[in-house]
């Protein structure tokens, strides 16, 4: 067999051993063309028309890894089990001369098999792409003189439709850059560049610019606060960011458009919290929860029957570390995602939903009582949210229910569709590759899908869920039941995921609690976020800090991360003490461990577990301490939101929120407030025993000591292991000195 696919997979950074490179070339610029094949070929030609006849181009042999397979180097992860199985493919390439303007090429793929076949591919054509000077409808509205005249241009294809517009903004010399969603390599991006591409960047973030949630959007501020604005590209498709890597003064913008060409950039003006303001105007406002989404939350992928959560859940009592909501990821049949593993119930050919009085449980199952464990759950003060994740396994074959929910997806249309809207997409992606996706923007399918998850809230009484990934829609060809296609709407996809669950829950009469990792603008109000699957070290933990900051610069309120790292071998009593910690000062504090294979020695990332594997049992007496800090903090932690959410200031934010005219606080970028009254400046290096602290103006009172420092200076403070440094302003100090005193 030989493949070409002119657009390849889809994936938004590595080209697979396909496609064209780039997918449409410019004219006079060099291109590639691949194919692949199995092992068994040995001679790939490609038939090249381009005018003056068929020219066949022999195509060399080159490595690489097709990168729908690749799975980071991490072979106990849930995506080297998702690239299992792939087989040898080679890649073939030929490189021909470049199209000049107005040209175009047809061609093939012709392969030799070993034992003489032949087989070849289907014509296609290719034609060259011109960037043109000018932007006819690109408008940059209240710009106050930023955009660069002459700057703009446009990437025109040969049919004239426009493909990308490109401008430049100017930046003042000390201006520093933050927002474009959450980042982790940086809160202040000025050098660098990147683009706003929803992504599953598997552990590692901070090594790239890629994000799991990215948003076209940025403040600009001023190093004395003198000039802040941000500004806003009105769309969903992808663009990209040049902050001042090239040009020292020039913000340079480049977003894919519509074939007439069309984008608009808004610019505002104001204070930090004005400027987040003005945003959230158009993306949607936060939406405020419940203030039990502020206590400790529990989780770990091992924690797979109804037995061991209760064990987990009794250990945190018996160990004195109160829990306000649990996580149980592995509880399903790994093949509906709408039924508990080991229930028995009759399958409904048609796809229709179940009730719970249709299943049994099995005494000795895995999940004997799953309404029952709920209900005990409840009277221990603990919420309970379920894991989801937004496809249909088609590996292995599904049978059962799944094979009927299958069936019914296509039947009915329920599905993201491919190009020309006559065959499903099945996920491109490496994790549960060639899965059934959801049209979220098909009314039925939204409420089909929904339907078969009500029983989970409105009868076994369920909280919230884990809306899990939601990054699987690669490619610009996909089609959606709306009408529009994936180049605009694949990133508004991680929106609309945890939304229409949120919808369910407030159907059942549940606030919308969902706990998500990937979105876009929108997601503001569509939850609970936390940083994705990273692993347990210090750079992670630095990078999920930055993360945090960044995304609350856009306007994301409910943020946490896997304490100290979900994946790999355990921290050691440091990290972990440091991360909770650390967490203790964030939106939402909450660990969870990978799954791994249920081998010795646990990895669950548990107080006790952490203790008992360093040998140091500080790790469960901090832990403790931190967390009842955890519970008396939580009533400034709702006063706080709820006062921010109505001045534009996000929970978590970074010093320049309130101070954008201090100049020493780009120093310390890892600091940040917590709510109006707290600064937190976490310990981030190991064998540190003590770090330097930036003071804002006011006078600033040492939450530990009761001491007053005055602001607007570096304080040195010592910081051994079973303490962070916080300090609260002078003027609050009275209310929380309680909360800081053991025992409240």
């Amino acid at each position: 067999m030989i493949r070409h696919r002119p657009h390849g997979s889809g994936h938004p950074y590595e080209p697979t051993d396909d496609q064209r490179v780039p997918v449409i070339p410019s004219a006079g610029e060099p291109f590639e063309v691949r194919a692949s094949t199995g092992a068994d070929v040995e001679v790939v030609v490609c038939e090249w028309e381009a005018g003056d006849g068929v020219t066949a181009l022999t195509a060399a042999v080159e490595g690489g890894t097709d990168p729908a397979g690749d799975n980071g180097g991490d072979s106990d992860s849930h995506l080297a089990a998702a690239a299992s199985g792939r087989g040898d493919r080679t890649r073939w390439v030929v490189r021909p001369a470049p199209l000049a303007e107005g040209t175009a090429a047809r061609y093939r793929f012709v392969a030799r098999h070993r034992d003489g076949r032949t087989r070849a591919t289907s014509w296609h054509t290719v034609a060259p792409a011109v960037w043109r000077q000018g932007a006819a409808r690109l408008r940059v509205t209240a710009d106050t003189g930023r955009l660069v005249e002459g700057s703009a241009s446009s990437l025109v294809a040969a049919d004239g439709a426009v493909l990308r517009v490109r401008f430049a903004l100017r930046l003042a010399p000390d201006a520093h850059v933050v927002g474009f969603g959450e980042r982790y390599n940086a809160v202040d991006q000025r050098g660098h560049t990147l683009d706003a591409q929803v992504f599953e960047q598997y552990k590692g973030q901070g090594f790239t610019t890629r994000t799991y949630l990215p948003m076209p959007f940025a403040m600009v501020l001023g190093g004395d606060g003198a000039d802040n604005w941000a500004f806003h590209v009105r769309t969903s498709r992808r663009t990209w960011y040049d902050i001042a890597a090239s040009d020292p003064d020039l913000l340079w913008i480049e977003a894919q458009t519509p074939p007439d060409g069309a984008v608009e950039t808004v610019c505002f003006g104001g204070a930090p919290h004005e400027l987040l303001s003005a945003f959230l105007d158009e993306a949607g406002r936060p939406e405020e929860l419940p203030d039990w989404v502020f206590r400790l939350w529990a989780s770990g992928n091992e924690w797979n029957t109804q037995q061991r959560v209760m064990a987990e859940m009794d250990r945190h009592r018996d160990e004195d570390i109160p829990v306000g909501a649990l996580v149980i990821e592995a509880w399903s049949d790994e093949a509906t995602f709408t039924a508990f593993r080991d229930a028995q119930y009759p399958v409904t050919e048609d796809g229709a939903p179940h009730r719970l009085g249709d299943f049994t449980f099995p005494p000795d199952g895995a999940w004997p009582d799953p309404k029952g464990m709920v209900d005990e759950l409840h009277s221990r003060d603990i919420k309970v949210l379920l894991w989801q994740i937004p496809l249909m396994k088609t590996r292995p074959a599904p049978r059962g229910q799944a094979a009927a929910d299958a069936r019914a997806m296509i039947e009915h249309g329920y599905t993201v569709m491919e190009e020309g809207g006559t065959r499903p997409y099945r996920n491109r992606g490496w994790w549960f590759p060639q899965a059934l996706m959801p049209d979220l923007t098909h009314p039925k399918a939204r409420q089909w899908w929904l339907a078969k998850r009500r029983y989970l809230v409105d009868e076994v009484g369920v909280d919230g869920f884990k809306t899990d990934g939601g990054e699987h829609a690669w490619g610009d060809d996909l089609r959606y039941d709306d009408g529009t296609t994936g180049a605009l709407t694949n990133n508004l996809f991680t929106v609309e995921y945890p939304r229409a669950y949120g919808e369910l829950l407030r159907e059942c009469g549940k606030a919308p609690v969902t706990f998500s990792r990937a979105g876009f603008t929108g997601s503001q109000n569509a939850g609970v976020f936390w940083a994705g699957d990273e692993d347990s070290t210090w750079d992670a933990y630095r990078h999920s800090l930055t993360a945090g900051i960044t995304a609350s610069a856009c306007g994301i309120v409910y943020w946490g991360w896997d304490i100290a790292g979900f994946s790999g071998d355990v921290p050691d009593a440091e990290l972990y003490v440091r991360a909770v910690a650390a967490s203790c000062f964030m939106p939402i504090m909450q660990y969870h461990s990978e799954y791994n294979h249920h081998r010795l020695p646990l990895r669950d990332r548990t107080p006790w577990n952490i203790a008992d594997r360093s040998g140091d049992p500080r790790v469960l007496e901090i832990s403790r301490t931190y967390t009842h800090l955890r519970e008396r903090l939580v009533p400034y932690l709702a006063q706080e939101t709820r006062t921010g959410l109505a001045q534009g200031k996000p929970l978590m934010r970074g010093l320049f929120f309130d101070d954008p005219r201090d100049r020493r606080i780009w120093d310390f970028p890892d600091q940040f407030r917590l709510g109006s009254a707290l600064l937190v400046a976490p310990v981030t290096e190991p064998g540190a025993t003590g770090r330097e602290v930036y003071l804002p103006h006011g006078d600033w009172v040492d939450v530990w000591t009761g001491r007053t420092h005055t602001g607007s200076r570096v304080v040195e403070r010592a910081a051994p292991l079973d303490l962070i440094p916080v300090y609260a302003t002078a003027d609050r100090w009275a209310d929380l000195e309680p909360v800081f005193t053991t025992g409240g």
